[in-house]
């Protein structure tokens, strides 16, 4: 009698590897109403893009980047002192006060929108909600991305929920800005901040609804300025992470504020209205989506440091290739080749980020990401408003993603190098010389040392 064969274990299909974050039922709740927010943010993002552009021309383009720069500038000043906050309070808490206080801005944003229909808006009043949220999202970020970790049990699961995450803003960015294009067109900006804040609704409830174990805090927390510079000195104090900052800060600058200049090349260099403005940011959004499938796709966080490279360089000639299209087909496919680039090198640095981080420095090191990520667009999106002005935005475009390719081209240099200071490491946490156990960290470029 022969004994019955062992079991075999199954492989996960490649639709449960990449979306195996979901197995933790507070991620699933915050994916789903995610999922719903997103969707009218983008939808807010693009009817206020285009209501700049309706109230400001011919000077619209000098106006965009005004607009862009105030609803940003707030994380840059704030971020660092938001992510010693992040790490002293209850993040669950934060992160439910952030998006009421968002559901308010979108529900101010409408009824200035109504109030034009006719009415007394002026810029000045995009100008003050835009900054309102500015600093709303200098708390939002840093906590959101910090939060993340509570919401996954499993540390290795945390590279698939940062992918999964990025998936879900770019899904959304390609179904939102198709909705605004066609609204704005039928019925004017201000249904888009109505839906906007609407959907904020099912973002509070998820979070609600979550089951989140108390964090451990300090009971006598340090002076904030003392927090403050200890996390300067834990984010800056290892080159391969002010490496990786500098550059996300670079593309950030010079690359990113090709965003508020959308509207002048679907309506000036395109020849198109509102829907033409939707296509083109649904474009960049699919490129990201498959941008961040990919990475959710990923088994081995090896590699990274060459993933990175690479997206940053098709990020830039996807952003010079824009700069020279004249036609919609080409403009979208060059979108498209940027916005997969541009998520490709965001979240891998997020991850590489999120998963070596202490966890009482979490929020400080996630602030300082938002400052490159987000706290050098307002700079750029200013300079690029201000410089579009006077050579045009094509030309303006064109030098953004050259500058990123040269970018893409020193970091590639110093790789090698970064490699070396953080080989120990590797060694130390088993990823050399074979990663033992799937994605446990993410480790091939950042590493802070000891303290």
């Amino acid at each position: 009698m022969t004994s019955p064969e062992p079991p075999r274990s199954v492989a996960p299909s490649p639709l449960q590897t990449m979306s195996r974050a979901l197995a933790h039922r507070n991620f699933r709740l915050f994916f789903a109403g995610q999922g719903i927010s997103l969707v009218g943010t983008w939808m807010s993002r693009v009817a206020t893009g285009w209501l700049v552009f309706r109230l400001t021309a011919p000077d619209s383009a000098f106006m965009l980047g005004v607009v862009g720069f105030t609803g940003q500038i707030p994380a840059f000043f704030l971020a660092p002192f938001a992510g010693v906050l992040v790490d002293r309070w209850n993040r669950h808490r934060l992160l439910v006060v952030t998006q009421v206080l968002a559901l308010l801005q979108s529900a101010l944003m409408a009824w200035v929108a109504f109030l034009g229909e006719p009415g007394p808006i002026t810029i000045a009043h995009i100008l003050i909600l835009s900054c309102f949220q500015g600093l709303i999202n200098s708390f939002d970020m840093p906590c959101r991305q910090a939060f993340l970790v509570e919401m996954v049990e499993r540390k290795e699961d945390l590279a698939n929920a940062i992918a999964l995450n990025s998936s879900l803003v770019n899904g959304a960015r390609l179904v939102g800005p198709s909705l605004a294009g066609m609204l704005i067109a039928l019925v004017g900006e201000g249904w888009c901040f109505t839906i906007d804040a609407i959907s904020y609704l099912a973002v509070v409830l998820a979070l609600l609804a979550m089951r989140i174990s108390p964090r451990v805090t300090e009971s006598r927390p340090a002076p904030l300025w003392h927090r403050l510079v200890e996390g300067f000195r834990y984010t800056f104090g290892f080159a391969p992470i002010r490496s990786l900052l500098a550059l996300l800060a670079l593309v950030s600058f010079m690359g990113m504020p090709y965003m508020v200049l959308l509207p002048i090349f679907a309506a000036d260099i395109l020849k198109g209205g509102p829907d033409a403005l939707g296509f083109l940011t649904g474009a960049s959004g699919v490129g990201a989506l498959l941008g961040a499938l990919f990475l959710a796709s990923r088994n081995s966080v090896l590699g990274l440091g060459r993933t990175i490279v690479l997206a940053t360089t098709l990020f830039g000639v996807g952003l010079v290739g824009f700069a020279w299209s004249e036609q919609l087909w080409l403009s979208l496919l060059m979108l498209l080749i940027t916005g997969f680039g541009m998520m490709v090198q965001m979240a891998a640095s997020n991850t590489i980020l999120q998963t070596i981080v202490d966890e009482d420095k979490r929020g400080r090191v996630m602030s300082f990401y938002s400052m490159a990520f987000l706290g050098m667009v307002p700079l750029g999106s200013l300079f690029a408003g201000l410089l579009a002005q006077q050579i045009g935005a094509g030309r303006t475009v064109l030098a953004g993603g050259g500058i990123c390719l040269l970018g893409a081209a020193l970091f590639a240099l110093r790789l090698r190098y970064l490699r070396t200071l953080v080989r120990p490491i590797y060694m130390r946490l088993g990823i050399l010389p074979e990663l033992a156990s799937g994605i446990q960290t993410a480790t091939e470029l950042t590493q802070p040392p000891e303290e």
